[in-house]
């Protein structure tokens, strides 16, 4: 097998694609994220990582807080449009229709249309070039009640995610496994023994 070679970059794919929103009730924004991700359980943390240069960057250092939310098939538009307009320009929330929602532990809003909002504080800020790295703790999971199912969990499956990849945005698709089923003991066939069959 031939591979091609490449000079070192970013193509670790496929990322989400959040809307990150910041500010306040009043003044916010809204700044489309890729470079995202958990980086800790207990306690739970995330990061985003930010260019000096985008609007939205002194926004989250003045105010050390942000809320990740996350995107899709129906939120696909306003996704991009979020990232390639700047906050300084437009309202984002009002051209594209969002609503602002009241968080429960930061001032930003949650986007009402996103599936899940995941409310943030910055606990460390890390310089590392092109970009800024805003280390955060969770504090909050804001999971709209249309996508949990009858046992209390959140049910991924009827959210139609939406990830990026290569300049690209793509759907999820179906499941294909669940965490430890390549480890799992198959249930032994019912009426069956030592004979075979019944």
């Amino acid at each position: 097998m031939s591979r091609a070679i490449w000079k070192p970059g970013t193509f670790v794919y496929p990322i989400p694609a959040v809307m990150v929103s910041v500010g306040d009730m009043e003044k916010s924004n809204i700044i489309t994220v890729a470079w995202t991700g958990i980086i800790n359980t207990d306690p739970a943390m995330v990061y985003i990582s930010v260019r000096k240069n985008r609007y939205s960057y002194n926004i989250i250092k003045e105010t050390k807080e942000f809320v990740i939310n996350l995107t899709n098939e129906k939120l696909a538009y306003a996704t991009d449009w979020c990232g390639v307009k700047s906050g300084k320009d437009v309202d984002k929330f009002k051209e594209m229709k969002l609503t602002k929602e009241k968080a429960k532990f930061v001032r930003c809003p949650l986007i009402k249309e996103s599936p899940v909002c995941i409310e943030c504080r910055v606990k460390e800020i890390r310089e590392l070039g092109s970009h800024t790295m805003f280390i955060s703790e969770v504090l909050s999971i804001d999971a709209d009640d249309k996508y949990i199912n009858e046992k209390g969990a959140f049910d991924i499956t009827k959210c139609n995610l939406i990830a990026y990849a290569n300049g690209k945005y793509y759907s999820l698709g179906k499941k294909i496994g669940k965490f430890g089923y390549s480890v799992q003991k198959k249930k032994k066939a019912k009426n069956k023994n030592k004979y075979g069959a019944q």
